[in-house]
C-alpha cells in the first residue's frame, strides 16, 4: 500500500485538482454564456485549484527529475561526477525548500490568527495559503528520496537516475 501511495499520491491529487478546475470552469462558462450569470465562488475555486495543481505538480516533477534544466555539461562528465552534481543540486534545492516551508508557514499562521476568509467562498484563507507549505513539504520528501537514491547509486558505481528526457 505504501509503495502504491509513494508512486501515485501526487498523480491522484493532481487528478482531483485538475478535475475540479476543469469542471468548475466549464460550469462557469456555461452559466456566463447561456444564462448571463456567473457566481462569485467559481473564479476562486478555479484559482485555488490551479495553485494546488502547480505546487503538487512541482513536487511530482522533483520525483521524476522532470524540471527544466540545462544538462549540456552532464553529457561530458563521468557517472560519479554526474551523481555528485545531482546530489549538490538536490541539496541546494532542499535548503531552499526548507526556507520556503518555514516562511510560508509564517504567512499561514498570521492568516490563522486573524481569521482571514476568501471573498467569494467565505472559507478560511489558511486552506488556500497552505498550498505553498504543502507543495514544498512534498518537495522536501521527494528530494530526500532523490538524495538517498543518488547516494546509493554513487556508492554502487551506477549511473544516477536522470528521469525522462524530453528530447534526445
Amino acid at each position: 500500500m505504501l509503495k502504491l501511495l509513494d508512486e501515485n499520491a501526487e498523480r491522484w491529487a493532481l487528478l482531483v485538482f485538475y478535475t475540479l478546475l476543469v469542471a468548475t470552469m466549464a460550469v462557469e462558462v456555461i452559466r456566463r454564456e447561456m444564462f448571463a450569470y456567473s457566481s462569485i465562488w467559481g473564479e476562486e475555486v478555479v484559482r485555488y485549484a490551479f495553485i494546488y495543481l502547480a505546487w503538487i505538480g512541482a513536487a511530482s516533477a522533483v520525483r521524476e527529475r522532470a524540471h527544466i534544466r540545462i544538462d549540456v555539461l552532464l553529457h561530458y562528465v563521468t557517472p560519479r561526477a554526474k551523481a555528485a552534481l545531482y546530489i549538490f543540486g538536490d541539496l541546494v534545492m532542499l535548503a531552499i525548500a526548507v526556507l520556503a516551508v518555514r516562511w510560508s508557514l509564517e504567512v499561514v499562521s498570521v492568516s490563522w490568527r486573524f481569521g482571514s476568509v476568501s471573498h467569494g467562498l467565505r472559507v478560511s484563507m489558511v486552506w488556500f495559503l497552505a498550498a505553498v507549505p504543502v507543495g514544498f513539504g512534498l518537495m522536501i520528501f521527494r528530494l530526500v528520496q532523490s538524495l538517498l537514491r543518488d547516494i546509493a547509486d554513487l556508492r554502487a558505481g551506477r549511473a544516477p537516475y536522470e528521469g525522462a528526457q524530453l528530447f534526445d
